[in-house]
């Protein structure tokens, strides 16, 4: 039975900044039922993210059924996230919850082509969370600890995604370090930083 069931994939710490560049998708294999990747342009695969925010706007965007948009807000840039009949738990908490308030984001990204070729990303969740500003500072330090760890590899030799997010983005990898560094500061300057403590193991327990 060990290999009857597929390992799910890790979810990937990522602020808005980078996701939102994160337009290139591909799969690693030609099997029809191969995960779908993103490709981040700090050079990682992304078939799952986590992120936490501030859930700012909720509207259901539906015709025939509901169908929940949720605008969640970092420190660099807004996330974009959908859900509805077959996300039946997150479509409940987007159309529950009233904002503002802090949530934790597990999903999965997706792409979308508009009619002037452009490329817009979103997420469609797998989970919503209610959490607090401690869970949310924590959040901020890993992501920006992660994504300056992915700058930092960004130039070793045999980085196979980097390799390719150069052929795909014409993107600076700085860019996000910056942003990243920038997310650290205004954590600094709010003075929760220190207090972050362990409280996001409720907010981490999504992505085993």
């Amino acid at each position: 039975m060990s290999g009857s069931a597929p390992t799910r994939e890790v979810a990937r710490r990522v602020f808005a900044r980078e996701f939102n560049d994160a337009g290139y998708t591909f799969k690693e294999s030609d099997d029809e039922r191969a995960p779908v990747y993103s490709l981040l342009p700090t050079g990682e695969s992304a078939n799952r993210v986590f992120f936490v925010g501030t859930l700012t706007e909720k509207e259901d965007v539906g015709d025939d059924s509901e169908y929940w948009q949720g605008r969640i807000v970092d420190p660099t840039g807004t996330f974009f996230v959908y859900a509805g009949q077959y996300q039946p738990e997150a479509a409940s908490t987007l159309r529950d919850l009233e904002p503002p308030a802090y949530v934790a984001v597990v999903g999965k990204p997706r792409t979308y082509e508009t009619d002037d070729g452009s490329i817009n990303v979103s997420v469609r969740p797998e989970s919503i969370t209610v959490v607090d500003a401690t869970v949310r500072d924590r959040w901020v330090a890993e992501a920006a600890e992660r994504t300056l760890e992915r700058v930092a590899r960004f130039d070793d030799e045999g980085n196979e995604y980097a390799r390719m997010a150069e052929e795909e983005y014409d993107l600076d990898p700085e860019t996000y370090k910056a942003a990243a560094l920038s997310a650290l500061e205004e954590l600094a300057s709010e003075g929760t930083e220190s207090d972050a403590g362990d409280a996001t193991d409720s907010a981490d327990a999504p992505e085993a």
